[in-house]
């Protein structure tokens, strides 16, 4: 499997779990339309995301 393959397959499945989510718990779903009306509750998602993000990375680097 190439880099790339690998990549589109990570992000498709990024994008399934996030619909997932959103499917299972409704609050999400609300709050993310909420964020996309009030650019106070946008800053948090984007630091959420950012905070989601960062952790992976973290995690993800090898020793």
């Amino acid at each position: 499997m190439s880099v790339r393959q690998r990549a589109l397959f990570s992000l498709l499945l990024l994008i399934a779990v996030a619909v997932g989510l959103f499917l299972l718990f409704p609050v999400a779903l609300t709050f993310l339309e909420t964020a996309a009306r009030s650019i106070k509750y946008l800053w948090w998602l984007i630091l959420l995301i950012g905070l989601g993000v960062w952790l992976i990375w973290s995690g993800s680097r090898k020793s």
